[in-house]
């Protein structure tokens, strides 16, 4: 059952210091770091680079919302790579999946660099890059999670949540790293950039992730789950036990997951092409970008730290107020078409994602027993992904559309998809206090 609450004593190490422990969260950082640079790196590139290099034939309008498309594809597949990921992340181990899903996105993300345009191949490169795309969304579904059970079990009881967020700390390092790279490549002439400049950091992920594996190799599988390894072969598939058995905190936990998403999608993506389309200097708003992904690493560090202190739920709450509260003054500063109110916009934004993210990783770790914790967990974050950020740059492109480019509709639509994320966070068990082994 999902209801057990006790205080038990962890089965854990004692502290975070160890040298095996220092491998290992260097080992969730690095590796999320590196599968999210992929991964936003493309998201970066489909607000500045896409609409022109492969849907140049449409008008900017439509060229946006069919490059923001592609994107969704990666978003839709995530679930997937959760649910296969997860599946034998829950059935074999935690680490042997992490290996997986680096090498899934390397290779995707190099052949990203080398696609022909549409000018040069036709719809076949539009189709190339959606099946690509694919395949990075799968690869981030199973990153995710096993990077973040791999550091959660095998922390200290009081310290899961700083432990179980270099997980999600890999995000706004490996965004501050796709938005810094793709910037330094927006400083050639637009011909060469958009000919061949915007490959340079797709094809760099070659490197990146050849550093990942060699620290990642070198980790050793989660304690808890080689404790229910015996258990874990003669269970129910792990998705069917999820769905019968934990089906209320699915449903919570995405969406609470959805809440930090819908911000990332709105502030990290829609934003940088509506500013750009509104005036807004190319170079100028991919520097604020970079800048914005360090206010969302500190915010996430500080309230992972805060989340093991006080309790996962009055964080969550907390951020999601937040955004809520600051989601027109962001679309405002967004439509003014300068730098400047971009920057603000998600500076604050990427700022109050943070606080929501910080705690995250282990609220939804927390939902679930080891036998089916990287499928529950995963698929609460993936499903939100694809909810939550996968549609949102689509949407709110549309809706600023339908309102005939006024922001009065997608600010109403978000902050009421914001209202029943905080429904769910109040509604949540909170997990700070259980025993990870005494969950059922």
């Amino acid at each position: 059952m999902d209801t057990d609450r006790a205080a038990a004593p962890e089965r854990e190490p004692e502290t975070l210091r160890g040298p095996q422990m220092r491998r290992i969260l260097a080992s969730s950082f690095m590796g999320s770091a590196i599968e999210f640079y992929d991964f936003m790196l493309y998201a970066t590139a489909a607000a500045v680079v896409f609409p022109r290099v492969f849907f140049a034939e449409l008008n900017p309008a439509l060229a946006s919302f069919a490059a923001f498309g592609t994107l969704a594809a990666g978003y839709v597949a995530r679930p997937l790579g959760g649910l296969v990921f997860g599946h034998f992340g829950d059935r074999i181990g935690r680490k042997g999946v992490l290996v997986t899903s680096m090498l899934a996105m390397g290779i995707a993300t190099t052949l990203i660099g080398l696609l022909p345009s549409t000018a040069q191949a036709g719809s076949v490169a539009v189709v190339l890059l959606v099946l690509l795309r694919v395949v990075q969304g799968i690869a981030v579904g199973g990153e995710w999670g096993g990077a973040m059970l791999i550091a959660i079990e095998h922390a200290p009881g009081g310290k899961r949540g700083f432990a179980a967020s270099f997980a999600n700390l890999g995000a706004p390092a490996g965004s501050l790293l796709a938005a810094g790279a793709l910037s330094l490549a927006s400083l050639l002439p637009d011909a060469q950039f958009f000919s061949w400049g915007w490959r340079i950091p797709f094809l760099l992920s070659v490197l990146l992730v050849s550093i990942g594996l060699f620290i990642r190799l070198k980790v050793a599988e989660s304690p808890l789950f080689r404790q229910f390894e015996d258990e874990a072969q003669h269970r129910r598939i792990p998705i069917v036990e999820v769905l019968t058995r934990h089906p209320r905190n699915l449903v919570l936990g995405t969406l609470v997951a959805i809440s930090q998403l819908t911000i990332s999608g709105i502030a990290s993506v829609w934003a940088v092409n509506h500013a750009v389309t509104q005036g807004a200097d190319k170079t100028g708003v991919l520097n604020s970008k970079a800048l914005a992904a360090i206010a969302l690493f500190l915010a996430t560090l500080v309230s992972a730290r805060l989340c093991d202190r006080f309790g996962r739920r009055p964080i969550l709450i907390g951020g999601i107020v937040a955004a809520m509260l600051f989601a027109y003054p962001l679309l405002l500063l967004v439509q003014s078409g300068t730098v400047a109110g971009f920057t603000v916009a998600v500076m604050v934004g990427q700022g109050i994602q943070g606080v929501i993210l910080g705690p995250l990783a282990a609220f939804l770790a927390e939902l679930f027993p080891t036998s089916v914790r990287f499928t529950g967990s995963s698929l609460c974050f993936q499903g939100a992904s694809t909810l939550g950020a996968g549609f949102t740059p689509a949407i709110a492109a549309a809706l600023v559309g339908a309102a005939g480019g006024g922001i009065l509709l997608l600010g109403g639509v978000w902050i009421g998809a914001l209202a029943v994320c905080l429904l769910a966070a109040y509604l949540a068990t909170e997990g700070r206090r259980r025993d990870l082994a005494s969950i059922r």
